[in-house]
C-alpha cells in the first residue's frame, strides 16, 4: 500500500470518534512520523494539498488536506537544516514555488478560492508565508512583485476589476509575513534562536531596501480602491460584482488597514505617515463599520508607538497627528448615553480601542518627558504640553461605565504615578504642584466610585466570571490608592473616610444598596492606608494622650480615649443601621469589616454584643443562603478568637445556645457517576459545607473556655455540645456497612471526629503548670477522646478515620497537655495497625507534634515504636521508585522522617535512640542517614540528614573537657565508639560532600546543605575539642594532600569562630574552592 494511501487511511481512522481507541492511538502515532519525517514525505503532502485540479481538491477530504499543510509546515519552519544538509534546499524550495504558484493562479485567479473551506485560505497564507521565510531574498526575490499583478487579474470581466480572492490573500500573506518577522507575542512564545533571529533581521532589512516601498504602494492602492467602492456602494451604486459586495469590502478594508499595521513598526516611518495616509486614517475613525474604525484605531496606535531615534522625531510625530484633539472629539462623541441593553457591544469596544489608543499615546508622551534619560528642553516642555491636554481624556475613559473601556487607560495611569512617586522621592518638598495636586484628587474620585458596584447588577445572580472580573477590578483600583497615597497619603484617607462617613450617617431608604456596599467596603479598606504604629493593634483607632508602656497596657483604660478617624468610620458603621441593610453583598461586606477590625471592639466593647447578635442571627450563621452562611462560620470564629475577652460571661450560654442548631453534622455524599467511583474519597477532597462548619465547633470550645470560673457550668456546657456529637458517632459506629459503596457511615463518623477534635482546638494551649486537680471541662474531652479511640477500633480499616483521629488528638493534647498521655499507646497502636505507605508523612507529622507536645510523658511508646519504624521506613526507600508521584512520595516519606529524629534531638528525647531496647539499632540509623546526608540528588534531605548528625555529635560523644559539655542545658548519652564513627564517617562525610563533581553550591539548597556541613564540623570540635583538632590537622586533612599552612588555617578558624561565624566562614572556603 502507498504511503498516500496510508495517510488517507490513518486520517479517517484518527478523524473517527466511533473508531477503536487503539487503533486510533496507532493512527495518530502514524500521522506524527509521518509530519516528523517531512523532508521524505513532503512530496506526498504537497500533492494531497494541491490535487489534480479545483474539482479534485474539492472532493478530497479536509482533513487530509489540513494535514498536507502541516507536513509542509513542518518542513518548511523545522526542517530547513536537515534539507540544506542533504543537498536538496533549492530543489525541494523551487519545486514548491512552482506547484504553489500555479494553484494560486487556477484556485486565487480563476477559481473561488477554496469557498467550500475558507479556513484552508488562512492555513495556506501561512505556509506559504514559511515558504517566503525560507526563500527570500536570494532564491524568490520576486515574491511580491510576482504577486502585484494578479490583484487585478479577474477572468471574463471587461476592465481589470480588483479581485477580492487575490486581494484577500496577498493581505493576510503580509500579516502572515509581519508575524513571523517581527511581532514578539509570536516570538516571545518560541524559544530563542540566534539563526531564526539572524534570519528575521536579514529579511526585514531586505523588505525595507528592496519591495518596502512597492507592497506599501499596492496596499494603500488597495485601501483607497476599496474604500472607494464602498463609499458608492453606500451612496446607492451597485456592487461592483458578486464577490464585491458591502459586508466583503468592509472586511476587505479592515484587513488592508490591518496589513498596513503590521508593518509600520518595521519599515521607514516616511512610508506610513504621510499626508494621504493619515487623512485616510483620520477619516476611517468616523467610518460606519465599527470594525474599520477599530482596526484604524489599532493601526494609529502603531504609528504612534513607532520606534524613532530622535526624541524630537517622535514629538514632531505627535504634532502631526494631533491625536489628542482627535481623541478628546472621538471621547465625547462616543460616550453611552443609553441603558445597557439598548447599547450596541460593537460601540462599546470601539471605545475601549480609543482607550487603548489614549493610553498608548500617554505611555509614549510620559517616556519623552521622562528627566531620567536627558530629553532637550523643547522636548521635555512640547511632551509635557500635549501630556496635560491628553490627561482630561484619559479621565473621561477611566471614568466610563464600562469596566473594560475604564481599564483600557490602567496602563498610562499607572505610569503616570510612577513618575510623580519619582518626583517625591527627588523633589519631596516640592513635587506636588497644584496641576498635579488637582488630577489626583479628580482621579480619586473616579477610583473610589469605580471601585462601586453596578445598581442593576446582584452579584448573587452573577456568574463566578462576572463576579470574578469585579473583585479583580477592585484589587487593580485599590493598587492605584496605593499608589495615590504613597504620593499623598491624607488626600486618599481624607477621601475614602469623606465619602464612607456621607453614607453612613444617612444609611436609610434612601441610600441605594451599591452606595451601601461601597461604603462598608471603604471602612474595610481603610486600615490599608495607615502606615506605622497607627496601623496596628488598638492604636489604629484610638489615639492615646501618650505613648504607653508595654506593661501598662493591659491595664490602660483604652475607652476613654478619643478615636482616631478611622476609629470614628467603625464607629459610624456600629452607630448606623447598614447591618440590617435587607442585601447580601452589604451584609457581607459588613460582616468582612468587622471580622477583619477585632481590635476597634477592644476600645469600644459596648458594640461587641451588637455585633454577636447580627452574626447569630439570620443575617449570619442562620442565614438562608448557604454560601453566605459558610463565609460568616469563618468570620464569625475569627471575631471570637479576637474578641474573646470583651464578651460578657453571661452571654455564652445564650450565644452557644442560639448556635445549637447549626452544630448539628450531616454528612452528604456527592452524586455517583459510575459504579468505579471513589465516593468517600471525593466527599473528603473537596472542600464542602461541614470545612466551613469546623469553624463554628471551635469557636463553640472558645466560648466555653470562658466559663472557668464556674467549672462545673463549664463542664456541662460543654458536655451539651460534645454529647450530641458522640451520640451521632455512637450511631455512625454502630450502623452496619453493607459493600464498599455503603461508605454514609464512615463519612459522619470522620466528619464528628473533626467537629470533637475542633471543639478542643478552641480551649488556649495546655500550660506547663502542674495543677494539683484536673479542671472538670478535661475529664469531658477525656470522654471525647475514649469515643475516638473506640471508633478508631471499629474502623481502623477506614483511612479517613485514621486521618480525622490523628486530626482530633493533635487538638485535644494541644489543649489537655499531659492527661491524656494514658490514650497515646493505643492510638499509636490503631494508627499504626492498619497504615499505608502513603499516610506516613502525616503520621510523622502527628508523631513529632505529640513528641513536641508530651515529651518525657511519651518517652515508653518512642522507645517501643522509634526502632520498627525506623525500620520500615527505611525498607520503603529502599524499594524501586517508578514513576513520578512514586517519586515525590518517596522524597516526602524521607524529610518527613528526618525532620521526625531531628525533633526528637530539639527535645532533648535523645535518650530514646540509647535505650536497652533501641541501641543496639543506633549503628544502623546513623549509617542510614549518614547515606541520605550524601545523596546530592535530594539536597533538601541532605540538608536535615546533617542538621540530625551535627547534633548526634553531641549528644552521643561528648567528651567531659571538650568546649559543649559546658553547656547546662545539654542532656548528654554518651555512646561507646561514637567518636569512632564521628572520625570514619562523619568527617570524610562532610568534606566529600563539597568535593563531589554534581555538588554545585550556587544552588540555594546545596548552599543550605553548605552552611550545614558547617555546623556539623563545628559540633564535632564542640563534643571532641582538641580531640577534633588534632585529628583533621595531623591526619585527615594531610591524607587528603591539604598544604599544611591551609589546614592550619583552617582548624585555628573551627576553632576560633562561633557557630554561626564558622558556618559562613566554611561555605566562603567551598565557593572558593570552588572557583580555584
Amino acid at each position: 500500500m502507498s504511503t498516500e494511501q496510508n495517510i488517507l487511511d490513518a486520517i479517517t481512522i484518527a478523524s473517527n470518534p466511533g473508531q477503536d481507541r487503539a487503533l486510533q492511538n496507532e493512527a495518530v502515532e502514524f500521522l506524527n512520523t509521518v509530519r516528523a519525517g517531512a523532508t521524505e514525505t513532503w512530496p506526498t503532502a504537497l500533492k494531497l494539498f494541491v490535487g489534480d485540479d479545483s474539482a479534485s481538491r474539492t472532493k478530497q477530504s479536509v482533513h487530509v488536506r489540513l494535514f498536507a499543510l502541516q507536513v509542509l509546515d513542518e518542513l518548511l519552519d523545522n526542517r530547513q537544516e536537515e534539507l540544506v544538509n542533504a543537498g536538496r534546499a533549492q530543489e525541494t524550495y523551487v519545486t514548491l514555488q512552482s506547484t504553489l504558484g500555479a494553484y494560486i493562479t487556477e484556485e486565487y485567479v480563476s477559481g473561488s478560492a477554496e469557498a467550500h473551506a475558507p479556513f484552508i485560505r488562512n492555513k495556506f497564507s501561512h505556509t506559504l508565508a514559511l515558504l517566503f521565510l525560507c526563500t527570500y531574498p536570494d532564491q524568490w526575490p520576486t515574491f511580491f512583485t510576482s504577486i502585484s499583478p494578479l490583484l487585478h487579474a479577474s477572468p471574463g470581466s471587461p476592465s481589470p476589476t480588483l479581485n477580492p480572492h487575490v486581494t484577500t490573500f496577498f493581505l493576510r500573506l503580509l500579516l502572515e509575513i509581519s508575524g513571523e518577522i517581527h511581532d514578539q507575542t509570536i516570538k516571545s512564545a518560541r524559544s530563542f534562536v540566534a539563526s531564526r533571529h539572524a534570519r528575521d533581521t536579514g529579511i526585514r532589512d531586505a523588505i525595507r531596501a528592496k519591495d518596502a516601498v512597492g507592497v506599501n504602494a499596492e496596499v494603500l492602492r488597495i485601501l483607497e480602491e476599496v474604500v472607494t467602492m464602498l463609499e458608492a456602494i453606500r451612496a446607492g451604486g451597485a456592487p461592483v460584482s458578486e464577490s464585491l459586495g458591502q459586508a466583503q469590502l468592509v472586511e476587505l478594508v479592515e484587513l488592508a488597514i490591518r496589513a498596513f499595521a503590521s508593518y509600520v513598526p518595521w519599515v521607514d516611518i516616511n512610508l506610513t505617515v504621510t499626508p494621504a495616509t493619515i487623512n485616510m486614517l483620520f477619516k476611517l475613525l468616523s467610518d460606519p463599520a465599527v470594525p474599520i474604525r477599530m482596526a484604524t484605531s489599532a493601526a494609529l496606535l502603531r504609528i504612534v508607538q513607532k520606534g524613532l531615534k530622535e526624541p524630537s522625531d517622535k514629538l514632531q510625530l505627535f504634532r502631526v497627528l494631533s491625536l489628542g484633539q482627535v481623541l478628546e472629539m472621538l471621547e465625547q462623541k462616543t460616550r453611552v448615553t443609553g441603558s445597557k441593553d439598548e447599547t450596541d457591544d460593537d460601540e462599546v469596544s470601539y471605545r475601549e480601542s480609543l482607550g487603548k489608543l489614549t493610553s498608548g499615546l500617554g505611555l509614549e508622551l510620559i517616556k519623552l518627558c521622562d528627566e531620567q534619560s536627558g530629553p532637550p528642553p523643547a522636548v521635555l516642555a512640547g511632551a509635557e504640553e500635549l501630556l496635560q491636554q491628553l490627561l482630561p481624556t484619559m479621565l473621561r475613559f477611566l471614568a466610563d461605565d464600562y469596566d473594560d473601556t475604564s481599564s483600557s487607560v490602567f496602563p498610562m495611569l499607572s505610569q503616570i504615578f510612577v513618575v510623580y512617586k519619582r518626583a517625591k522621592k527627588n523633589s519631596p518638598q516640592t513635587h506636588l504642584t497644584v496641576p498635579k495636586r488637582t488630577f489626583l484628587m479628580q482621579t480619586l474620585e473616579i477610583l473610589l466610585q469605580k471601585m462601586r458596584w453596578n445598581p442593576d447588577d446582584d452579584p448573587d445572580e452573577l456568574d463566578d466570571d462576572d463576579r470574578g472580573a469585579f473583585e479583580t477590578l477592585r484589587g487593580d483600583l485599590r493598587l492605584f490608592l496605593d499608589s495615590i497615597s504613597a504620593i499623598d497619603e491624607e488626600l486618599v484617607t481624607s477621601a475614602i473616610k469623606t465619602l464612607a462617613m456621607n453614607t453612613l450617617t444617612r444609611a436609610d431608604d434612601s441610600v441605594g444598596w451599591a452606595d451601601a456596599e461601597l461604603s462598608v467596603y471603604l471602612v474595610y479598606l481603610y486600615g490599608e492606608f495607615q502606615k506605622g504604629d497607627r496601623s496596628k493593634g488598638r492604636a489604629a483607632f484610638v489615639t492615646p494622650p501618650e505613648e504607653i508602656a508595654k506593661d501598662k497596657r493591659k491595664t490602660a483604660d483604652w475607652e476613654s480615649y478619643p478615636l482616631t478617624p478611622h476609629g470614628e468610620m467603625l464607629d459610624a458603621l456600629m452607630q448606623s443601621r447598614i447591618s440590617a441593610y435587607p442585601h447580601n453583598s452589604v451584609a457581607i461586606q459588613y460582616f468582612e469589616t468587622v471580622g477583619r477590625y477585632g481590635d476597634f471592639f477592644k476600645v469600644r466593647k459596648q458594640y461587641v454584643g451588637g455585633v454577636l447578635t447580627t452574626l447569630i442571627d439570620a443575617r449570619g450563621i442562620h442565614h438562608p443562603k448557604e454560601s453566605v452562611r459558610r463565609r460568616v462560620f469563618y468570620i464569625f470564629h475569627k471575631f471570637i478568637k479576637d474578641c474573646k475577652l470583651e464578651i460578657p460571661i453571661e452571654h455564652v450560654t445564650t450565644i452557644i445556645d442560639s448556635m445549637r442548631d447549626v452544630l448539628v453534622v450531616r454528612a452528604e455524599l456527592p452524586e455517583p457517576e459510575s459504579s468505579e467511583q471513589d465516593l468517600l474519597n471525593e466527599a473528603l477532597s473537596s472542600a464542602g459545607f461541614f470545612d466551613s462548619q469546623l469553624y463554628l465547633f471551635e469557636s463553640v470550645g472558645t466560648l466555653v473556655s470562658l466559663l472557668g470560673k464556674d467549672p462545673e457550668k463549664q463542664a456541662a456546657v460543654l458536655e451539651s455540645v460534645t454529647n450530641p456529637l458522640l451520640a451521632s458517632l455512637q450511631q455512625s459506629i454502630q450502623t452496619p456497612i453493607n459493600g464498599p459503596q455503603d461508605i454514609l457511615p464512615v463519612l459522619q463518623a470522620h466528619h464528628v471526629i473533626r467537629a470533637l477534635g475542633s471543639v478542643a482546638k478552641g480551649f488556649p494551649e495546655a500550660s506547663q503548670s502542674t495543677e494539683y486537680s484536673v479542671p472538670a471541662w478535661i475529664l469531658v474531652l477525656k470522654q471525647v477522646a475514649e469515643a475516638i479511640l473506640v471508633s478508631l477500633e471499629r474502623m481502623n480499616q477506614h483511612r479517613a478515620i485514621r486521618d480525622a483521629s490523628r486530626f482530633a488528638f493533635a487538638r485535644i493534647i494541644a489543649s489537655t497537655g499531659s492527661n491524656i498521655t494514658q490514650y497515646i499507646p493505643m492510638l499509636m497502636n490503631h494508627l499504626i495497625r492498619q497504615s499505608q505507605p502513603v499516610e506516613l508523612v502525616d503520621f510523622l507529622s502527628f508523631l513529632s507534634f505529640t513528641i513536641h507536645k508530651l515529651q518525657n510523658e511519651i518517652f515508653g511508646v518512642l522507645d517501643e515504636l522509634i526502632s520498627p519504624l525506623s525500620t520500615h521506613i527505611f525498607e520503603l526507600l529502599a524499594r524501586p521508585v517508578e514513576g513520578t508521584d512514586d517519586r515525590l512520595q518517596h522524597n516526602d516519606t524521607k524529610k518527613a522522617y528526618l525532620d521526625f529524629v531531628a525533633h526528637i534531638m530539639s527535645d532533648r528525647m535523645h535518650a530514646v535512640f540509647v535505650s536497652e531496647r533501641n541501641k543496639e539499632q543506633l549503628p544502623n540509623l546513623v549509617q542510614s542517614i549518614a547515606s541520605v546526608a550524601e545523596d546530592l540528588s535530594d539536597p533538601s534531605s541532605s540538608r536535615l540528614a546533617l542538621t540530625f548528625l551535627a547534633k548526634s555529635t553531641v549528644a552521643f560523644a561528648q567528651a567531659p573537657d571538650a568546649p559543649g559539655a559546658s553547656a547546662p542545658s545539654v542532656q548528654l548519652d554518651v555512646v561507646p565508639g561514637y567518636q569512632s564513627f564521628i572520625y570514619e564517617r562523619l568527617v570524610p562525610l562532610a568534606f566529600g560532600i563539597p568535593a563531589s563533581p554534581s555538588f554545585n553550591i550556587k544552588d540555594g539548597q546545596s548552599l543550605s546543605a553548605t552552611m550545614e556541613i558547617g555546623v556539623l564540623l563545628k559540633q564535632i570540635y564542640q563534643a571532641r575539642g582538641q580531640e577534633a583538632i588534632k585529628y583533621l590537622a595531623e591526619v585527615y586533612l594531610p591524607s587528603t594532600n591539604w598544604p599544611p599552612n591551609l589546614a592550619s588555617e583552617f582548624v585555628a578558624k573551627l576553632a576560633e569562630l562561633d557557630s554561626k561565624q564558622f558556618r559562613k566562614y566554611f561555605a566562603d572556603f567551598v565557593r572558593s574552592s570552588g572557583a580555584s
